[in-house]
């Protein structure tokens, strides 16, 4: 059964870093690209990162790119958001989604992802 599953959200000041890890249960990072969303309340799903599975390349939103850093560990089957100058804008509940493919084309697109993690809360104070 392919599912991601998250963790790492917390609670951290402005400008404080924090770590989300997605672990592929039941898949492998060199056939499936995960994508990283976040979706804060009365607002749609924001698609924040991506990276390939084909090369590990990596694709980020303007909103965050430069502070977040996504990255994969292909022994540990692991993909890990490191995200840095956190802002309050910054606050959202995280998912890491998942779908068969070689390039993140279209990665913003949430109805691009077949499977989906059961997101993680994250909460920047000012």
């Amino acid at each position: 059964q392919v599912r991601p599953v998250e963790s790492g959200g917390g609670l951290v000041q402005a400008g404080g870093s924090l770590r989300l890890s997605c672990v592929a249960s039941g898949f492998t990072l060199d056939r499936y690209i995960i994508g990283w969303f976040r979706q804060a309340p009365g607002k749609d799903r924001e698609g924040v990162s991506c990276i390939s599975s084909a090369d590990g390349s990596t694709h980020y939103s303007d909103s965050v790119k430069g502070r977040f850093t996504i990255s994969r560990d292909i022994a540990k089957n692991t993909v890990y958001l490191q995200m840095n100058s956190l802002k309050p804008e910054d606050t959202a509940v995280y998912y890491c989604a998942a779908d068969l493919g070689a390039y993140c084309s279209g990665y913003e697109a949430p109805w691009n992802y077949n499977y989906w993690g059961q997101g993680t809360q994250v909460t920047v104070s000012s």
